[in-house]
């Protein structure tokens, strides 16, 4: 048995293609500071839960 995994693309149900959020506006849907959401953006990519998560943890 191999260790070797299969790559994930598009057609699988666990790849995102969203884009990240624009900063400004997600700054302002958390009411938190820009600095704050360039932060949480850069840590989390395009991943938009984890983002949303992240700037609850802020409130």
């Amino acid at each position: 048995m191999s260790n070797i995994r299969p790559r994930r693309g598009k057609s699988d149900p666990g790849f995102s293609d969203r884009k990240p959020y624009h900063v400004a506006t997600f700054a302002k849907k958390h009411g938190i500071t820009t600095s704050d959401a360039t932060r949480i953006i850069k840590t989390h990519g395009s991943d938009r839960d984890a983002c949303d998560k992240a700037a609850n943890r802020l409130k």
